[in-house]
């Protein structure tokens, strides 16, 4: 993997990121309000999912 490619994947993380607050503010403020009252242990296992999926997509796609 170069360089480019890295920092393309990580400017397209970006605009993704962004694209919520940007476009949704209030429903951004509502979700992330109501992620924080979520119990730890379901955030940490979403966490692993998301990971999870990501290292799997990475491998099929490389």
């Amino acid at each position: 993997m170069t360089f480019q490619v890295f920092m393309l994947a990580v400017v397209l993380v970006l605009i993704l990121e962004g694209a919520g607050p940007l476009l949704f503010p209030n429903k951004w403020r509502r979700y992330l309000n109501e992620l924080s009252q979520q119990n730890q242990h379901v955030i940490q296992r979403f966490g692993g999912i998301l990971v999870t999926v990501g290292i799997v997509m990475f491998i099929i796609f490389t």
